[in-house]
């Protein structure tokens, strides 16, 4: 199929030792040591109140949203937005099903209402008082590359800014076993249809990707912080994926 081409007007982003680009960029170019991020994302964006009672995944989603959209100078309430997390709210999932397990009369109505894949979208479009188009969306291994995609999309066909979240928290328990998720972390980008320094092609192929290590975002962060030519290969499920130009 044709390539989209978009440029990146902001980036935010959140993991352990790292709570913003600035300080993580320079890590990834081998200019400074790891950082020393809270233990839990600030999301000064939401509300006092919100906040305490936000999972770590909306906190995740939230906070490097937010340094996206501070980066790009971009009001947050006039911004698309594709939210992407391949397994959601994993902690109060776990959680839940322990619950059920053993006391199914006391689960807990607040924890099953932030345990909906698209709690995070919901907490950011109410906190930013965004009424555009979002969505949330899961694709198992391919959720970084079909993120992506959603929003180059609809950047290059609204002809107009969007923004993407990326996250995914640790999980505990026997879905450990499962998820693999042994970090929590966050990637978020505002994506503009025209380009831009940073730009990116995407091209989804239908072919299973190359047999090599799967590209995730760490290693899309480590493209855009070295700011050089690079080809990535992500995921995309089934017999696709995403082919990924940084062009530097």
């Amino acid at each position: 199929m044709s390539a989209l081409e978009t440029g990146v007007r902001g980036i935010g982003c959140w993991q352990p030792g790292h709570g913003g680009w600035p300080e993580l960029r320079a890590w990834l170019r081998g200019e400074a040591t790891a950082g020393t991020a809270p233990p839990r994302p600030p999301a000064s964006i939401l509300a006092a109140g919100e906040r305490r009672r936000a999972p770590p995944t909306v906190l995740l989603a939230c906070e490097a949203a937010a340094q996206a959209c501070a980066m790009a100078s971009l009001d947050p309430a006039q911004l698309p937005c594709v939210f992407a997390s391949a397994h959601g709210e994993v902690a109060i999932s776990h959680e839940m099903c322990a619950t059920l397990a053993t006391d199914p009369r006391a689960l807990s109505p607040t924890r099953f209402h932030n345990s909906v894949h698209n709690a995070a979208v919901g907490y950011w479009t109410l906190a930013t008082q965004c009424h555009a188009a979002s969505s949330a969306l899961s694709a198992g291994p391919g959720t970084l590359a079909a993120g992506l995609f959603e929003a180059a999309a609809l950047a290059c066909a609204e002809q107009q800014p969007v923004l993407l979240a990326h996250y995914e928290a640790a999980a505990d328990g026997p879905l450990a076993q499962v998820l693999g998720a042994t970090t929590s972390h966050a990637l978020a980008l505002v994506l503009t249809p025209a380009p831009a320094q940073g730009d990116l092609r995407l091209r989804l192929c239908p072919q299973a990707r190359p047999a090599a290590a799967p590209a995730d975002s760490l290693a899309l962060l480590t493209a855009l912080a070295r700011a050089a030519p690079t080809r990535l290969e992500l995921d995309a499920g089934g017999d696709r994926h995403l082919q990924l130009e940084i062009l530097g």
